[in-house]
């Protein structure tokens, strides 16, 4: 594809206006001129020409608009193998796209054709080559961007290589060591991450996680087996220390800290809270202030914009009223021509007319027959959408969650567990009687028997008949039950709240609604069979059905002749159409110029009504304006002063996190008392217990079983590891094999680059990044160098470069395409430029070759065909 000429249509600096670029030919074409002449508007129209849709409104075609408004128009004339032809773009307004063949004047597409046919001269867009070698001004190719540009070119670049270099296909960078990579990868990833480490979810993780639970359950048993011998000293520890904690003078010392904590504590949070209020107050003060002067600022700005809307308004009109007259003398002028044609057009909407009637007639009939059968579905899809609803409503009654079952059942578990640890700790009582003892001991009027353990709670009273009464206290503390009382609290509540008696209850629920639910999804598959769009969906296909049949039309006569009839008026129509189009692109002329008259006159009128609503009554104005003012002012003044108010709490303010401090201490020290002589109490029942359970639960035979599954559990996974060493060697061996392999991808644009690069440099050599296909380092003199540290005169030569050895590829692999540099050479001293010179010339001998630049003095040494920039009128 080549590039022979450039047109453009209010577009950007260019509204309302157009401008050409004739007569681009072979080699190397030149356009210089000075900042802001349009040269980066014209590579911008020529871009959204190849890679924007017509119809897209994306920020790319919004940029191409002027300020002023209007459609842009693009046309370029290309010539390729097939021939030349004219590509258009109208963008917004009118919008449109066509290609034109130049040597028959043929329209060979429009709309998405046109797109088609633009795309495959790209082939494939900005991914394609165009998107490889047109270079925007300020941009190298070597600059870092983002992941996915960078991305995107790879590609590019990797297919025009892998094009050109079909022997890579058989050596390890080629699709069969891409196959066997992904293969290896695949095995591999199904037991660990990206990272080596066990995927969750796999039989490797799995195994891991079945060791680690063997080990912590063996762990488990052997402290169990360790600890049997030393619960009981540890009993003896816990009694001694428990006799300690509780002494009356410790308990006193420790209540008068609190107190004295609390008094302190209380203060400092007095003065905090009011230190809080104020710094609010002051908060809100800077919000009320800066709201007063935001709406001060927003009145000032719209009288100013209103006095500037009044000045423009008298020019619109004058404008307006102009092109007014214009169309009138036009349409006056196309009215006769339009009296025929209105003749022509009431003979060919008669014979439309007679000719709709019959086709709506044969139309009925078909529909009649299928509105019969949407009917009979309909009739049953409402059949199986009640039977949804009504499910849905019994499952949305019945239904409980599974979190709140599984809940309930742990906050059962919960109970027994309390109640367990209660009877555990409570003290007993036993009396053991001599043989013929005459004493009788009585506890609540029940007499005791021997030889038998009664516990109890508090205090027990025991009358010894003869003797007196016996009284024993507990002491237990008062919070000793609270941890059953509120487990019940909660037990009950959480009954009440799923409307159930029991867990067995809750059981029977979540059993029926799995039930309820099987027969929902049943329901709802019959519906969707039966209306897989909706029940609304098929209504509204009976409804456009039922509209179609009409009152069952019936025309006699023969449709063929009909036909004819009409054809006949039709192009008698057409011919009178014909006559008249003369002054049809005058009088739409004249129409547009009036639209946009009247469009801009009416924003103005629009905005200054808005404007007035905003500003009031005039008189009222400047009163409105300095009452803001003096709102602002107050608001300002009220701000200052609460900023004083909180300044003077934050000086006299109390250290209220040291207060707090101290409280926590004392009462940590009273908590810490009280949680340690619970947890010896607690620590004392567990020992005992475990000590009752350890010699008589058989703990050494379920360790020494645990010991053996474990053994297994470690064999399994070592040979997972085994797996995943040889899967991951397998795939660096492979990944090195590619690596080593790509210079071959690399040969033919060194192999173009090399004559490029010693028309600029002596003894230099590149080496390419394997990863992005773009040069990295540098030799010179036997000494590396990173591209990113080059001058940036240098990277834009090396990126200029290795795009002309990149063309060059493209051309030998059938596909030129022309290269288009804007402003690409800003940084090169006048020797290098002049060499950069030499190398355009030297690669535009099969190749075309576009250089927009500003620095007209610079670029005159660069010769080739001039271009210049000329006034340009898009056909009507």
């Amino acid at each position: 594809m080549k590039l022979t000429a450039l047109r453009l249509h209010n577009v950007k600096r260019f509204g309302g206006r157009g401008v050409a670029i004739e007569g681009i030919g072979e080699g190397v074409n030149v356009l210089t001129a000075a900042n802001e002449h349009g040269k980066s508007t014209s590579f911008e129209a020529l871009h959204a020409l190849f890679f924007q849709p017509h119809t897209s409104t994306s920020k790319i075609v919004q940029l191409l608009r002027p300020y002023s408004g209007g459609n842009p128009l693009v046309e370029a004339d290309i010539v390729t193998d097939a021939g030349a032809f004219r590509l258009t773009k109208q963008f917004y307004g009118g919008k449109r796209a066509s290609v034109l063949d130049l040597a028959s004047g043929r329209l060979v597409a429009q709309a998405d054709e046109a797109e088609a046919f633009i795309s495959e001269l790209t082939r494939g867009g900005s991914a394609g080559p165009a998107g490889l070698l047109w270079v925007r001004q300020g941009v190298t190719g070597m600059e870092r961007r983002s992941n996915s540009e960078e991305e995107s070119d790879k590609r590019v670049r990797e297919t025009l290589l892998t094009s050109v270099q079909g022997e890579v296909e058989a050596l390890t960078g080629g699709r069969r060591m891409a196959e066997i990579l992904a293969a290896c990868e695949e095995e591999l990833f199904r037991l660990v991450t990206a990272t080596l480490r066990p995927k969750a979810g796999g039989r490797y993780a799995a195994a891991i996680e079945e060791r680690e639970r063997l080990s912590a359950e063996e762990a488990r048993l052997k402290a169990e087996v360790e600890g049997l011998r030393a619960a009981l000293d540890k009993r003896r520890l816990v009694r001694a220390r428990l006799a300690e904690i509780e002494q009356a003078d410790e308990q006193a010392a420790r209540k008068a800290a609190i107190a004295g904590a609390e008094a302190a504590f209380e203060s400092a949070k007095t003065h905090s809270d009011a230190l809080k209020i104020a710094e609010a107050e002051a908060a809100l003060a800077l919000h009320r202030h800066d709201a007063a002067k935001t709406a001060l600022d927003d009145y000032t700005a719209a009288t100013q914009r209103h006095h500037a809307l009044e000045l423009r308004l008298g020019d619109a009109q004058q404008r307006r009223d102009v092109a007014l007259q214009r169309r009138t003398a036009l349409v006056a002028d196309s009215q006769q021509a339009r009296t025929a044609i209105e003749a022509a057009e009431a003979n060919e909407r008669e014979q439309r007319d007679l000719l709709a009637r019959l086709d709506a007639a044969l139309r009925s009939r078909d529909a009649a027959e299928k509105l019969a059968q949407l009917r009979a579905r309909l009739d049953k899809a409402e059949l199986a959408r009640a039977s949804v609803e009504d499910g849905q409503a019994a499952l949305a009654a019945n239904a409980i969650p599974a979190a709140e079952i599984d809940k309930l059942q742990a906050l059962e578990v919960e109970l027994v567990r309390l109640r367990a640890a209660q009877a555990a700790t409570l003290p007993t009582v036993r009396v053991d009687y001599e043989p013929g003892s005459p004493v009788a001991i009585s506890a609540a009027g029940t007499a005791l028997d021997g030889g038998k353990d009664l516990s109890f709670a508090n205090a027990l009273r025991l009358d010894i008949a003869g003797v007196g009464t016996l009284t024993l206290r507990s002491n237990r503390p008062a919070q000793a039950d609270a941890a059953i009382e509120q487990a019940d609290a909660r037990h009950a509540k959480l009954l009440a709240s799923m409307g159930v008696e029991s867990l067995a209850a809750a059981r029977q629920r979540q059993a029926e609604t799995q039930a309820k639910s099987a027969e929902l999804d049943l329901a709802r598959q019959r519906l969707a069979d039966l209306a897989p769009e909706g029940v609304a969906r098929l209504q509204a296909e009976i409804a456009q059905l039922v509209t179609a049949t009409g009152d069952g039309l019936e025309l006699k006569g023969d449709p063929s002749q009909v036909r004819q009839a009409h054809a006949a008026a039709e192009q008698a129509m057409l011919t009178t159409r014909n006559s008249a189009r003369e002054l049809q692109p005058l009088l739409d002329q004249a129409s547009s110029a009036v639209v946009e008259t009247e469009t801009a006159l009416a924003a103005l009128v629009s905005e200054l009504a808005g404007l007035d609503a905003t500003l009031g009554p005039k008189p009222d104005r400047a009163a409105r304006q300095a009452g803001l003012t003096q709102d602002q002012a107050d608001r300002h003044a009220h701000h200052s002063a609460a900023v004083a108010r909180a300044l003077e709490l934050r000086q006299s303010a109390h250290d209220l996190a040291a207060a707090e401090a101290a409280l926590r201490r004392v009462r940590s020290v009273q908590d810490a008392a009280m949680q340690e002589a619970g947890q010896l109490r607690e620590t004392l029942a567990d020992l005992n217990g475990a000590i009752s359970a350890r010699a008589d639960g058989a703990v050494e035979e379920v360790w020494q079983e645990t010991v053996d599954l474990l053994a297994a559990a470690s064999s399994a996974v070592a040979r997972f590891e085994t797996e995943v060493a040889v899967l991951d060697r397998l795939r660096r061996g492979l990944v090195a094999a590619r690596s080593a392999a790509r210079d071959l991808y690399l040969k033919p644009v060194v192999t173009e680059l090399r004559p490029l690069l010693g028309l600029l440099f002596d003894d230099i050599s590149i080496v390419f990044d394997e990863d992005t296909l773009l040069p990295q380092t540098v030799r010179r003199k036997g000494q590396d160098e990173d591209v990113d540290r080059l001058s940036g005169g240098m990277r834009e030569q090396l990126s200029i470069l290795t795009r002309l050895a990149f063309a060059r590829l493209l051309a030998r692999d059938g596909r030129p395409a022309p290269v288009i540099l804007d402003d690409a050479l800003v940084y090169s001293d006048d020797d290098r430029i002049e060499r950069m010179f030499d190398a355009l010339h030297q690669q535009s001998r099969d190749q075309q070759i576009l250089v927009f630049s500003c620095r007209q003095r610079a670029f005159s040494k660069l010769g080739g065909n001039v271009l210049q920039m000329r006034d340009w009128v898009p056909p009507a």
